[in-house]
């Protein structure tokens, strides 16, 4: 037999840690969920963009796509749920904000369009009456609210992972949704598209870049 070695203070503080960003890496690492986030809502957004720009109405609301995105989220956590030795609370925590986050968006969605249902009728009337639209048009300002939800689960994603990437894409939600209340409709469709991309698509590609390479790292060990 071997005498085993014996770990000095520094070696065993190197291996917990190794240990524990692996465990890290092997639960919550992967960026597909905020891959699919952005590319959902950047096609909702440049779709609707569209409809606008030339003048065609679609048969449905583009933005209730964003329900589809709430099944493989579930599963997405399920998933990783399962395949994680070490599950820890802030990886917990995070997967309920995502879940939650995509519930907001459907329930949002929602009432936007109850709003424009029930005030259409009146803009109508009032154009038909005064012979111009009303100032006040809610559409022009709501992408502003949506925004700013955006902005909520990727900045407190990005400061508990501390990673940099959703925090700066945090930030430019929140830059978006003040912008986008003194800019015009089709600008603020755009403002969307771009910051689903850099808070979510690109930040995504990171971490699944990452998580890939720490799956191959940690796979050749064992061999």
């Amino acid at each position: 037999m071997h005498p085993e070695k014996k770990l000095t203070e520094r070696e065993s503080l190197e291996l917990i840690t190794q240990m524990i960003n692996k465990a890290k890496d092997a639960c919550h690492s992967t960026g597909l969920a905020a891959i699919m986030w952005g590319l959902i809502i950047a096609f909702c957004s440049l779709v609707r963009l569209a409809e606008i720009q030339y003048w065609f109405k679609l048969p449905f609301d583009i933005y209730l796509l964003t329900l589809l995105a709430i099944i493989p989220q579930v599963y997405l956590s399920v998933r990783e749920k399962r395949k994680a030795k070490v599950k820890a609370y802030g990886d917990e925590f995070i997967d309920y904000l995502w879940l939650g986050f995509g519930i907001c968006i459907f329930l949002l969605i929602f009432i936007t369009q109850a709003v424009f249902t029930a005030w259409k009728p009146a803009g109508e009337e009032y154009q038909l009456l005064a012979g111009h639209p009303a100032s006040f048009q809610f559409y022009e300002f709501s992408a502003s609210f949506f925004l700013l939800l955006y902005g909520l689960p990727t900045f407190v994603s990005g400061i508990s992972m501390k990673f940099r990437p959703m925090i700066w894409g945090g930030l430019l939600c929140w830059v978006s949704c003040l912008a986008a209340i003194y800019t015009p409709v089709k600008a603020d469709l755009l403002l969307t598209a771009l910051s689903s991309v850099f808070a979510w698509f690109i930040p995504g590609m990171i971490m699944e870049k990452r998580y890939q390479k720490a799956k191959k790292e940690l796979a050749a060990q064992h061999v």
